[in-house]
């Protein structure tokens, strides 16, 4: 059953692959409205740096909900410095117990070069298995094709670009637009 006050925005594919010292988190650039693609060109992945600390996110959901929630992020990593795993729970904990958090649709893919986090609005913050996650609409295509291709000689960034692109030949809500953003532990 629909919910009738949400108007039906799907799409995205983000995904997040940790190999050989780096990590990498590519997202597609689609958005759309139902079966209408609204715009092709959208960048779901982003660089912060608070207070000089790197971090990269992909966000896949409300694009405006995933602002506020890459804002409160950001004002986390610069209450606890260079502890990605610290800021992670507590910007869960916020979105999990504070009504208006609650509300927000959202998820994140974030890292800081060693390590990667799904981070959900169900108070949750995932690290991978096998060193690759994957969320929104082609997430799952993404991620079986990545998890498959772990084992092979390709860098992080070229199993993230195969599985995006696998992702885009399946998913009707995923395009092969890529934001890809790498970044090593440093």
């Amino acid at each position: 059953m629909a919910d009738d006050k949400f108007p039906g925005w799907h799409g995205t594919t983000i995904i997040g692959v940790k190999k050989d010292g780096e990590v990498v988190i590519a997202g597609d650039g689609q958005v759309s409205l139902g079966q209408t693609v609204i715009k092709g060109t959208a960048r779901k992945v982003r660089r912060l740096s608070p207070g000089g600390y790197d971090v990269v996110a992909g966000f896949a959901g409300s694009t405006a909900d995933a602002f506020t929630l890459l804002e409160r992020l950001e004002a986390k990593l610069e209450a606890t410095p260079g502890q990605l795993a610290r800021a992670s729970v507590e910007l869960a904990k916020d979105w999990r117990t504070d009504k208006y958090l609650q509300k927000l649709e959202a998820m994140l893919i974030v890292s800081d070069g060693a390590d990667i986090f799904v981070i959900t609005g169900a108070g949750d913050v995932l690290e991978p298995e096998h060193d690759v996650t994957a969320i929104g609409s082609g997430g799952n295509y993404a991620l079986a094709a990545a998890r498959a291709l772990m084992d092979s000689d390709q860098s992080a960034e070229q199993i993230a670009r195969k599985a995006m692109g696998i992702a885009a030949d399946i998913c009707v809500y995923t395009n092969g637009n890529l934001t890809v953003e790498t970044i090593r532990k440093s």
